[in-house]
């Protein structure tokens, strides 16, 4: 009974159990810490060695084991991504509500204003969210957002309501304004729909934090005037 306990507890140490490779885990320690021989070989990299688990599928490169390794979605700038993001949302609102609706919504006028309603709550509840997850603390992710605001309340949702509306009206004049200047109709597809909302939205985005740089620098030079001036 004694040795049936003895063998018990050997088995559930945790050098057993696990099958931790100590030696490698004490040398990344002393690396961490920095103390490491001047004639010490390169500590070893790979994961199949280090944890003696086989990776999974043969590939001619040797698999090392690097955690400050930035994934590929993290190398694209922010600019590309936010654009990107914003791009295919618009598309698949011409996609689901143009070409679902139009049969149903006859009148142009209230088809654009429901699309442009629709836009506004898939941009509050889901791709301002989604930058918020893609930021870091930098906030880069606030100069593609109408209303960069981290908290949630009643009035942003509202207000992106009212702002995708004005968006949506901007794309018709952009789609008449072609028409005109061309002499043929161009249709409403997704993908130069959702270029035109886009270019109207970061327009309009852009006008915004114009006005908002230049009422900061004037605050700033007239606090900078009343503290030199005493």
């Amino acid at each position: 009974m004694a040795k049936k306990r003895k063998n018990r507890q050997k088995e559930t140490t945790i050098e057993n159990f696990y099958d931790l490779k100590t030696k490698e885990v004490d040398e990344l320690v002393s690396a961490l810490k920095g103390d490491i021989p001047q004639d010490a070989a390169p500590l070893d990299t790979d994961i199949k060695r280090i944890t003696g688990e086989e990776v999974k599928g043969k590939s001619k490169k040797a698999k090392n084991f690097d955690p400050y390794k930035r994934d590929k979605l993290a190398a694209l700038p922010t600019w590309l991504k936010a654009v990107f993001i914003k791009w295919w949302f618009a598309g698949s609102m011409c996609y689901f509500v143009i070409f679902g609706l139009s049969n149903y919504v006859v009148d142009n006028l209230d088809l654009l204003v429901l699309v442009g309603i629709i836009l506004g709550l898939v941009v509050d509840i889901m791709v301002n969210p989604i930058f918020r997850a893609l930021e870091s603390d930098k906030k880069e992710y606030n100069n593609f957002m109408m209303f960069p605001f981290p908290f949630k309340a009643y009035w942003t949702l509202l207000a992106n309501l009212v702002y995708y509306v004005a968006v949506l009206i901007g794309v018709n004049f952009m789609y008449v304004g072609i028409n005109l200047l061309f002499d043929f109709a161009v249709g409403v597809e997704p993908l130069l729909f959702a270029t035109f909302a886009v270019m109207i939205d970061m327009l309009f985005i852009g006008l915004k934090d114009l006005i908002v740089y230049l009422i900061k620098r004037k605050s700033n030079e007239k606090e900078n005037y009343q503290e030199y001036g005493e």
